[in-house]
């Protein structure tokens, strides 16, 4: 088991040993201020994470973003597969035979039960904490529900975000915070679990039997699942503003924040794969 480290012994990705970077078999990374930077997919963001793909590295995006936009990133990006609504799916595009593949970690009927559940704490949510609002993709999600505390409204205070956090837990959802967003549901599963889900029956991979070999890449509290299972997860400089809140931290962290430090990783990676 990886031990915690303290927000101010965090290790520079520099000290990610070349033999373990040249190990890495698949990168996992989260998107909103990890890949994207101030809400945008910058050129050099989406240039390195083609790199690692057609290096031949098992790409996927772990995300908390709504079904909806990850039907568009499993079919158009350079990606093997998505987990998104932090874990609620896990989708994945076959070229060869032009299929989506859809699996879900509730069944149709339990995720249309926790809709009405999910849609009535909204309105309890929405009244209760001032200024906050439905995220702008809510519309595309299908099994959570999430509050925009920070990207599309005038940030909340720490407070509010706590606020909504313990609305969510009152009515027996799970609540995890991101940078933009506080998503809740209802259900047991989270990242991780539809991550190994994904491996183990679209790639037979045994993620804990081979989990050295991959790294997981993020920035906030939600991630904090992934950043505990991989021994060389990494986060993006911005994980600094939610480091004293989470309880465990990745191991490396890269000079640069968001779009450019996931860059950065991506040529750590691919430096120690050249000949």
């Amino acid at each position: 088991m990886k031990i915690p480290i303290e927000p101010g012994k965090l290790q520079p990705l520099t000290s990610f040993p070349r033999a373990a970077r040249a190990a890495v078999r698949g990168i996992f990374l989260d998107i909103d201020d990890t890949l994207t930077t101030d809400g945008q997919l910058t050129a050099e963001a989406y240039a390195a994470l083609a790199r690692l793909h057609h290096a031949g590295l098992l790409v996927a995006p772990i995300t908390g973003r709504p079904a909806g936009w990850c039907d568009h990133i499993a079919r158009m990006w350079p990606v093997d597969g998505v987990v998104g609504e932090n874990g609620a799916f896990y989708f994945r595009y076959d070229r060869q035979s032009r299929r989506l593949h859809r699996r879900f970690a509730a069944s149709e009927a339990e995720r249309a039960e926790n809709r009405r559940r999910l849609d009535a704490l909204a309105t309890e949510i929405l009244a209760a904490v001032p200024g906050s609002a439905l995220a702008s993709d809510q519309p595309y999600r299908e099994a959570d529900l999430a509050i925009d505390y920070r990207e599309d409204v005038a940030p909340l205070p720490k407070g509010a975000v706590a606020r909504i956090v313990a609305l969510f837990e009152t009515a027996g959802a799970t609540a995890k915070v991101s940078s933009i967003h506080v998503n809740g549901w209802f259900g047991t599963y989270d990242k991780l679990s539809t991550t190994r889900l994904m491996l183990g029956e679209a790639f037979d991979i045994d993620l804990d039997a081979r989990i050295a070999g991959y790294v997981f890449v993020g920035d906030s509290p939600n991630d904090a699942p992934m950043f505990a299972a991989f021994p060389n997860a990494v986060g993006v400089a911005n994980v600094r503003a939610f480091a004293e809140g989470m309880s465990t931290l990745p191991a490396y962290i890269t000079a640069a924040p968001a779009g450019a430090g996931f860059a950065e990783l991506a040529a750590a990676l691919l430096d120690a794969h050249s000949p």
